[in-house]
């Protein structure tokens, strides 16, 4: 009787810590069908420049101007807000690879990491996002955008930088990946965060946006 408890208990130990290392599964895609669609008729009504900057990932690329904040560049943004890296290899048929993009940037993990994926979770799906790409592109330089803290989502913070850090340490052995860390502008001297936050306290102000603009600036020349 004793081996038969201790053999449950063993197993249910087991059993607990692989579920602790699992990963979370991906989200259903097809959520965003109507987004798509919409980018599809959008390039079927008007021409879109050659060897143009991509931007793609979720709300902080959808909402951000970016066209207006680099004026003097060839500006495609394919943000789609809540999306995570899953998403963006899902429809990389529609989101990247019809722009023959000169360099790619990719604000991704933010909403996988709040979803409950660990930060290795958003690194490999990062490699396997820049495995499609360089067999497409070769030439392309993909910038990986680090994920931002914000007040909404701090508990998670210490997760989303070891997914920067994953991915800059990464980055600095392959001469066609960038990594911009556009988290340190929006902390103060102290690690606290700036002021630079709608009322929903997850997507950024024009302040924010505007430090964005000046840090990000030097990587698209």
């Amino acid at each position: 009787m004793k081996k038969y408890i201790y053999s449950l208990i063993f197993i249910t130990v087991i059993s607990f810590s692989l579920q602790a290392f699992a990963n979370s599964p991906d989200p259903n895609p097809e959520r965003f069908a109507k987004d798509i669609e919409t980018f599809k008729v959008w390039d079927s009504k008007n021409t879109f420049p050659e060897n143009a900057i991509l931007f793609v990932g979720s709300s902080s690329v959808r909402y951000w101007p970016t066209a207006t904040a680099f004026p003097n560049k060839a500006i495609i943004n394919r943000g789609f807000g809540g999306s995570e890296i899953s998403d963006v290899i899902h429809f990389y048929d529609q989101v990247i690879k019809p722009y023959t993009p000169a360099k790619i940037f990719l604000y991704a993990g933010d909403n996988d990491i709040e979803r409950g994926k660990k930060a290795n979770q958003v690194f490999e799906g990062f490699k396997e996002l820049i495995k499609i790409v360089q067999s497409d592109f070769p030439e392309t330089e993909l910038i990986y955008i680090s994920i931002k803290p914000s007040k909404q989502r701090w508990n998670k913070w210490p997760q989303m930088a070891d997914a920067n850090r994953m991915i800059r340490e990464y980055s600095e052995g392959h001469p066609s990946i960038g990594y911009a860390d556009l988290a340190s502008p929006l902390l103060d001297s102290k690690g606290s965060l700036k002021d630079v936050f709608v009322g929903d306290g997850l997507h950024l102000n024009q302040y924010g946006y505007f430090l964005w603009q000046k840090a990000l600036a030097p990587y698209l020349n």
